[in-house]
């Protein structure tokens, strides 16, 4: 008999697809703002404005940065590499992003078919260290919400990933035991050894094969996996 009752997912690059909604997003934003005009070409705009959102989402999860500034100096900092430094374009830009990112609905392939087949066995959860009016968002209209019973957001929490504090928000919450929940997600470091530094069981979502030394509970490359594991 299978011993966890609380299933606690992470929403980006575990369910929903992160990567390709992005995408999909900064081509809307590239064509509207016609920015073929500030970069050679999609991919300039698009790399640029990764390395950006990469280092200064670092700094906002070590506390040293306000949500309010990741939100548009990302797209600041990206303009002025090319030498435009045009803050209200980038506020503009931000605050397209945050509204269109979420209308998009790319999800894991046997997205459904699994949270399907795990709701009708288990509680399930949603810890994740995205903004609450873009996660909110995502899961109503990807038609996910209806799988959950609570999302345990970074910001309701007063803590992120991989800090205990989330992990002991989220279980405290709903009265769910260590013992009995388990983490699944496909950052290594913020949700897989999080959980595990927490002392709870973790299944890591590694759809790429990525490499690692690390110990942990389970490993799978498709969703569809679960099923096999719970």
């Amino acid at each position: 008999m299978n011993k966890y009752k609380n299933i606690y997912f992470d929403l980006d690059r575990t369910i929903w697809d992160f990567d390709k909604n992005a995408m999909e997003t900064f081509r809307d934003i590239f064509e509207k703002y016609e920015l073929e005009n500030i970069f050679k070409d999609f991919n300039d705009f698009y790399n640029t404005y990764v390395k950006h959102n990469d280092n200064l989402w670092g700094l906002y999860r070590e506390g040293k940065i306000e949500k309010s500034v990741l939100s548009y100096k990302r797209f600041w900092l990206t303009l002025n590499e090319f030498g435009v430094n045009n803050e209200e374009l980038a506020k503009k830009i931000a605050e397209d992003y945050i509204s269109i990112s979420p209308t998009k609905k790319e999800l894991f392939p046997y997205a459904h078919e699994t949270l399907d087949y795990l709701c009708k066995k288990y509680n399930l959860y949603v810890i994740t260290n995205g903004f609450n009016e873009v996660q909110f968002t995502k899961l109503k209209n990807s038609d996910l919400d209806k799988y959950f019973e609570k999302v345990f957001t970074s910001e309701n929490a007063g803590a992120q990933k991989p800090s205990p504090a989330i992990f002991e928000h989220a279980l405290s919450e709903v009265n769910a035991s260590k013992q009995e929940s388990v983490m699944i997600g496909d950052d290594l470091k913020v949700d897989i050894m999080g959980a595990k530094d927490f002392g709870l069981d973790q299944i890591f979502f590694n759809p790429e094969g990525k490499e690692h030394t690390e110990k942990i509970t389970h490993e799978i490359c498709s969703l569809k996996e679960l099923q096999e594991i719970l």
